[in-house]
């Protein structure tokens, strides 16, 4: 009885054994499988974070190049707008630089112009002004020899007034004289006939 429950243990143990090893064979068989699956879906990410990279590095390249062009745009338009403004400057500048260069030049003419005429003027002045001061001084000679000759004949006509009054003083005295000797020779004369004596 023995040997028959040795060999049943025995094949007992070898079922477990078989069970056992399948199960592990089995567990093996889903670890691979696992295994590929895990490697799969890494796969599978890696691929999705790398499409998702290019897409997204492809996105803010795309970006950046829009960036850069409108930068690259707005520069050269500011360049443009520079140069044009640069451009109209530099031709106010010539012109009226050419202007202001035209303007002195006339100016120091001008200056100059007038200037001698300035002095052409005052040249004249002090001449006519010697001419005049040379009349007023003879003017002034003229009217003291005129005004000392006027005193003289004022002084000679006053000189010639008193000889006549004097005379005609002596004229009337001798008058008065005469009229008195005559009124005596004639009676019918009245002295109402001949003023009395001053």
């Amino acid at each position: 009885m023995a040997p028959q429950s040795l060999e049943n243990d025995n094949d007992k143990d070898g079922d477990e054994d078989l069970a056992l090893y399948g199960i592990c064979s089995n567990i093996k068989g889903i670890v691979s499988t696992l295994h590929l699956i895990r490697d799969k879906a890494q796969k599978d990410g890696q691929k999705k974070n790398e499409e998702t990279i290019s897409s997204v590095g492809s996105e803010v390249k795309s970006m950046i190049e829009g960036l850069r062009s409108k930068i690259e745009k707005d520069r050269q338009s500011f360049a443009k707008a520079l140069s044009k403004s640069s451009k109209e400057y530099e031709s106010s500048l010539k012109n009226e630089t050419a202007k202001f260069q035209a303007f002195h030049e006339n100016f120091c003419k001008e200056k100059a112009t007038s200037l001698q005429a300035l002095k052409d003027i005052i040249s004249k002045f002090e001449e006519e002004k010697e001419k005049l001061f040379v009349r007023y001084e003879q003017l002034r000679k003229k009217e003291r020899v005129m005004i000392s000759e006027q005193e003289k004949a004022c002084n000679h006509k006053i000189a010639q007034l008193e000889d006549s009054l004097r005379k005609k003083k002596q004229d009337d005295k001798t008058f008065s004289i005469l009229r008195k000797t005559l009124g005596s020779f004639l009676e019918s004369t009245s002295d109402e006939d001949f003023p009395p004596d001053d």
